[in-house]
């Protein structure tokens, strides 16, 4: 025994046939069965083990999700919460036996505060609305990234997304006041702060960001919001190594500059993205690493750090960006991320490391890599400001590119990321694909506290069951 409390599991499921005779009852239209399920709803932008649900239901209110869950507590059969689908870590696929819970219909911004600069919003409303509303209200809300358009705010909570400007405005963790949950066995938590001081004993809050919809489906939220912009320059820099891509890190921050990004690319990433673009190169191929930098602030103090920076060597050179679309072209390299599962057959690692050890990781990890597999193609990049690096493996330069050769590549490469005291992920979260990896980072102490909690909010083991945790 490793001292888990045991989760129950139920026995005798009501009959499928009788089950789904009463979620048709009580919901109506909302509730799709057999071939009238989209294969959206099959698995998440990973592809992995897509699977039919036994149903998917369409909750338009938290007092329908409430009465469903309700439900499905008492008969012991599980729910998987489903927002844009847009994972990457199979957080929300289904199983056969399994009940879908979409949050399309509990859509919309229910207001703005303009005094304390927040807004309400359901969980079903995408990242771009949110950000739209915030922009029309004279603000902005500040986490983003490649899927704003599809993905929903119930699901970045439910993952805590991270994205481009974490580096100065931290994880959508950051960015949630308050909520409204509704628990496994249908009971409605009423947790909806908008308050920046709230010191009321235990924030309950953080049990359910990034707790993936095993202890709980997030129904409404309160968001903090920034203001809005202003004057932003792109800065993409060719480099002579990683100590480099620091030294101009600790540079900028000291000239009095916001960074909204730092996106250092290795040499291999770079030299692809190019390749996959037509034109001429901003910068040449031949620089060991390259930045990608944003900032907010006076462009006489971001030209004075470049030029200081370019005298020490930090620098090898330098475009900075002169107009809008130039600035987009320059984020097109960094963006070719989106390419990946057409161009690539990925291998993706989302992983912490500290930043003074990411240059090292990516050299040891490279050469374990290649010596275990010899030519096998290997890409880096990464939020090197926020200690984020993604190593994506190509597996179509593998010998056999077979599940048992994914499995090994992962377990090696998270083996290495316990070895530097590192996270196996650093905003996609755990879901299935990294579930048997987690104690590399986790201790079995904090485990066994999380399957307290597991336990405590949700006995009968409904909510997203083997999601996060075995």
């Amino acid at each position: 025994m490793d001292g888990r409390p045991a989760i129950v599991q139920s026995t005798s499921p009501t009959n499928d046939d009788t089950f789904l005779n009463l979620l048709c009852d009580g919901f109506g239209d909302s509730v799709l069965l057999g071939e009238a399920i989209p294969a959206s709803c099959f698995s998440d932008w990973t592809g992995h083990a897509a699977c039919r649900p036994l149903a998917l239901v369409s909750p338009a209110t938290t007092e329908e999700v409430a009465k469903l869950l309700r439900l499905c507590n008492d008969h012991h059969r599980p729910v998987v919460p489903q927002g844009g689908m847009t994972g990457l870590a199979g957080a929300a696929v289904p199983s056969a036996d399994s009940i879908a819970v979409s949050l399309c219909r509990l859509t919309g911004v229910e207001s703005v505060d303009r005094d304390a600069a927040t807004m309400t919003v359901r969980a079903g409303t995408t990242l771009q609305t949110i950000q739209e509303a915030a922009t029309q209200a004279g603000f902005r809300y500040p986490v983003d990234f490649g899927a704003r358009g599809t993905c929903q705010i119930g699901g970045n909570i439910a993952t805590n997304a991270g994205g481009h400007g974490v580096i100065r405005h931290g994880m959508t963790r950051d960015q949630v006041l308050g909520l409204e949950v509704v628990l496994a066995d249908g009971r409605t938590i009423d947790l909806m702060n908008g308050m920046l001081k709230n010191n009321t004993g235990y924030d309950l809050k953080h049990c359910f960001i990034g707790s993936e919809g095993t202890l709980g489906i997030v129904t409404r939220a309160v968001l903090r919001l920034a203001p809005p912009q202003g004057e932003s320059h792109t800065l993409l820099c060719g480099l002579p190594s990683y100590p480099a891509a620091v030294a101009l890190l600790h540079r900028l921050r000291s000239a009095g500059l916001a960074l909204e990004a730092f996106e250092v690319m290795w040499q291999d990433f770079y030299t692809m993205s190019c390749g996959w673009r037509d034109g001429q190169l901003p910068l040449p191929t031949s620089y060991p690493l390259y930045l990608l930098c944003e900032a907010e602030g006076d462009a006489s103090h971001l030209e004075a750090a470049l030029e200081a920076a370019l005298e020490t060597g930090e620098v090898e050179d330098a475009v900075l960006a002169s107009s809008t679309t130039q600035a987009r072209g320059l984020w097109a390299i960094r963006e070719a991320t989106g390419e990946f599962p057409v161009k690539l057959a990925p291998i993706n690692f989302d992983i912490s490391l500290p930043i003074p050890a990411i240059g090292d990781f990516v050299e040891t990890a490279g050469k374990m890599l290649q010596q275990r597999w010899p030519g096998v193609r290997i890409v880096n990049f990464g939020h090197i400001g926020d200690s984020n690096l993604h190593l994506t493996v190509d597996g179509r330069s593998l010998t056999e590119d077979t599940p048992a050769t994914r499995h090994a590549i992962e377990s090696a490469v998270y083996q290495w990321v316990g070895k530097y005291r590192g996270s196996i992920s650093a905003e996609h979260g755990i879901g299935l694909l990294k579930r048997d990896f987690l104690h590399h980072s986790v201790r079995p102490e904090a485990l066994n506290v999380m399957h307290t909690l597991k336990q405590a909010l949700d006995p009968h083991g409904i909510l997203n069951p083997g999601k996060v945790l075995n």
